[in-house]
C-alpha cells in the first residue's frame, strides 16, 4: 500500500520522477449531497423496522438450511453485521448437524464456505460423495450452476496438503468457464468475477454493491433484505461522507505545513483503503485512525525514496527512533515540519481515543519506528546499488508495505475482552501478519513491474527474482502468484489455530482480500489512483437507488 512504481530511487532520477495530483482535492469539504426522497429519521426507522423483520424471519424460517441460505444472502448483501447473534446461533446449528443430512452440492458447499470461514475444521471428505467409482465428480452435479459455483468458492478456503480440494478447484472452475456463456445474469456475472477471482478472495465491500443490483434481478428475491441492504448502504453513505470531510481537513491542515510536492497525495484513496477493511457504522474512530496510517506510511515512503539523501534518511530514522521534540534539530527544515506532524498526529490519537476504549498507541509508535528502519535498509540497498537475495529483499519489503502498522491501527476496533490480547498478538508480528503482508506486496510489485523494469532504481521483488533464478519476468511473476497462493493457504490455517482471535485475524485476512481492489489485473490504483475513480463515486457519492 505504500510503495509506489518509483521505489528508492537514485539521486539521479529523482528530480524526474512525479506522481499524478489528487483529482478529489477539497471534494469531500464543499460536498453536499443531493437531498434524499426521505428524511434520514425516516430512513433509520425504516432500516430498524426491516431489521425486525430480518430477525423474526430467522425464527420462522423452515429449518438450518433455509437460515444458512439467509446468512449467505445477508453477507453477500453486506448487512450481515447487524445479525452477529443469529449467525452465531446458526454456527452451532451447523456444527450439531451432520452433513449427511445435506444433499444438494450447493447446501454442502455452503455449509463448508460458513463453518471454515467462522473457524471450525470441516473435512474435504463432504465432496466425496459427489464423485463417481473413479474417484471423479460426477457429470450430473453440473446440472447445478450454483452449487458449482459454491464448491469453487469453497475450494478457496483450502489449506496447505489438500489435494482433494486443488482437483475440486480445477474441475469446478473449468466446468464455469465452458458455461457461462450460456448462463442468464444475474448468475453469469457472478461465476464471470468467480473465474476472475473467487468470492473469498474478494473486496467484499465492492462485491456488496454489485451484488445488491444484482438480488433485485434475482427469482424469488426477499424484498425485505433488498430494502434493507439499499437502505443501510445510502445510510452509511452519510456517515462515510462526514469522515471524508473531516479526515480531508485533517490532511489539508497536516500537508499545508511543509512542500509535499514529491509525494502521492492520496487521502481519499487512503480513506478508501480503511474503508474495504471496516465499513461499519461505530468504527469511525478506527476508521480514520487507520486512514492517517496510510497516509504517514506514503508520505514516509516517498520521502526516503525520493526526496531525501542517504544522510537525510539516517537522521529521519533516528528522528523517529527517539519520538520526541529533540529529535527535531537533527533534520533539514522540510523534514522538521513533517516530523513535528507525526508526532501531533499520534497525540491527537491519544486524546481523541474514548476512555472507555483500552488501545494502547505505544504499539503503533513502536510499529512506524521499526517501519522506517526498513526503509532504511532499502535506501542503503539504493545507495549502495545492493541487490538483495529474492528472499531478504520479501523479508524486508512484505514489513515496509505497511501491514504490521495497518494491522495493529485496525486493533482498535476489537472488543475490550480480546483487545490487549490482539495487540500483543498482532505487535509480535505473527505470520498472518507477515503473509498478508507478503500477498500485498507481491500484488504490488507485480503491478509496478511494466512501469519500473526499465528505471534503474531498487529492485522489486520480481526482479530480485529474475536476477537471482535467470528467468524471464512471467516466468517471475508466475512464481510469485505461487507464493501468493501459499500464503493464502496459511491465513486459511491460521482460522482453526486460535479461536479467541478469530475477529483480530478476520481484520487481518481482510487487508490481503482489500488487493483485489487496489491491484487487479496487475493495475496499482492507488498510485495511479484515475482508475479508482468509478469505483470511489460508487461507494461516497452515488446513493443506491430505491426500487
Amino acid at each position: 500500500m505504500a510503495s509506489s512504481s518509483h521505489a528508492a530511487a537514485t539521486p539521479e532520477t529523482k528530480e524526474q520522477l512525479g506522481f499524478e495530483p489528487s483529482s478529489w482535492g477539497d471534494f469531500f469539504i464543499s460536498y453536499e449531497p443531493p437531498p434524499p426522497k426521505r428524511s434520514e429519521e425516516w430512513m433509520i426507522a425504516r432500516a430498524e423496522k426491516l431489521k425486525g423483520d430480518v430477525s423474526l424471519l430467522f425464527k420462522t424460517c423452515n429449518g438450518t438450511t433455509t437460515r444458512m441460505f439467509l446468512v449467505d444472502t445477508l453477507q453477500h448483501l453486506g448487512i450481515d453485521h447487524h445479525f452477529d447473534e443469529q449467525i452465531h446461533d446458526l454456527l452451532n446449528e451447523l456444527l450439531e448437524s451432520d452433513f449427511s443430512s445435506s444433499s444438494s452440492l450447493h447446501e454442502v458447499a455452503l455449509r463448508f464456505c460458513l463453518l471454515r470461514e467462522n473457524g471450525h475444521w470441516v473435512s474435504p471428505d463432504v465432496f466425496d460423495k459427489y464423485k463417481g467409482e473413479d474417484g471423479s465428480f460426477r457429470k450430473d452435479i453440473t446440472n447445478d450452476p450454483k452449487g458449482i459455483l459454491c464448491l469453487y468458492n469453497a475450494t478457496h478456503l483450502l489449506i496447505h496438503g489438500e489435494p482433494k480440494l486443488e482437483e475440486a478447484m480445477c474441475f469446478a472452475r473449468q466446468h464455469l468457464v465452458s458455461v457461462n456463456g450460456s448462463l442468464q445474469a444475474p448468475l453469469a456475472k457472478q461465476v464471470k468475477r468467480a473465474i476472475h477471482r473467487a468470492l473469498p478472495r474478494a473486496c467484499r465491500r465492492v462485491e456488496a454493491l454489485q451484488y445488491i443490483s444484482e438480488y433485485e434481478e434475482e427469482e424469488g428475491h426477499n424484498q425485505i433484505l433488498l430494502e434493507l441492504a439499499k437502505l443501510d448502504f445510502n445510510l452509511l453513505q452519510h456517515v462515510h461522507l462526514k469522515e471524508l470531510k473531516d479526515i480531508t481537513e485533517w490532511w489539508k491542515h497536516f500537508s499545508g505545513f511543509f512542500d509535499l510536492s514529491f509525494i502521492r497525495d492520496r487521502l481519499v484513496e487512503s480513506y478508501t483503503w480503511a474503508y474495504v477493511l471496516y465499513y461499519e457504522k461505530g468504527f469511525e474512530l478506527q476508521r480514520s485512525i487507520t486512514t492517517k496510517m496510510i497516509v504517514l506510511i506514503t508520505t514516509l515512503d516517498d520521502t526516503y525514496d525520493i526526496r531525501a539523501t542517504i544522510e537525510e534518511c539516517q537522521k529521519l530514522h533516528e528522528a523517529i527512533q527517539r519520538w520526541d521534540k529533540t529529535g527535531v534539530s537533527l533534520l533539514p527544515e522540510y523534514l522538521k515540519k513533517l516530523y513535528i506532524e507525526l508526532l501531533r498526529t499520534f497525540e491527537n490519537i491519544e486524546v481523541e481515543m474514548p476512555v472507555n476504549v483500552n488501545y494502547d498507541t505505544a504499539y503503533l509508535k513502536k510499529a512506524i519506528q521499526n517501519h522506517v528502519t526498513g526503509y532504511l535498509q532499502e535506501a542503503e540497498w539504493c545507495h549502495t546499488k545492493h541487490k538483495p537475495s529474492f528472499k531478504n529483499q520479501v523479508n524486508v519489503t512484505s514489513l515496509t508495505i505497511g501491514a504490521p502498522t495497518v494491522c495493529l491501527s485496525m486493533m482498535a476496533s476489537m472488543d475490550d475482552t480480546i483487545m490487549k490480547r490482539a495487540l500483543e498478538w498482532v505487535a509480535g508480528v505473527p505470520n498472518v501478519v507477515i503473509g498478508a503482508g507478503k500477498i500485498v506486496r507481491f500484488m504490488n510489485d507485480i503491478a509496478a513491474y511494466e512501469n519500473r523494469k526499465c528505471k534503474g532504481d531498487a529492485a522489486s521483488s520480481v526482479e530480485c527474482y529474475i536476477h537471482e533464478y535467470g528467468v524471464t519476468g512471467e516466468v517471475a511473476i508466475a512464481r510469485i502468484y505461487e507464493l501468493i497462493e501459499d500464503e493464502w493457504r496459511t491465513l486459511n490455517k491460521a482460522r482453526f489455530e486460535n479461536h479467541a482471535l478469530l475477529p483480530a485475524l478476520k481484520r487481518i485476512i481482510g487487508l490481503a482480500l482489500s488487493t483485489s481492489l487496489f491491484y487487479d489485473n496487475r493495475n496499482d490504483v492507488y498510485t495511479d489512483s484515475k482508475h479508482l475513480h468509478k469505483t470511489i463515486k460508487s461507494l461516497f457519492v452515488k446513493p443506491v437507488l430505491s426500487g
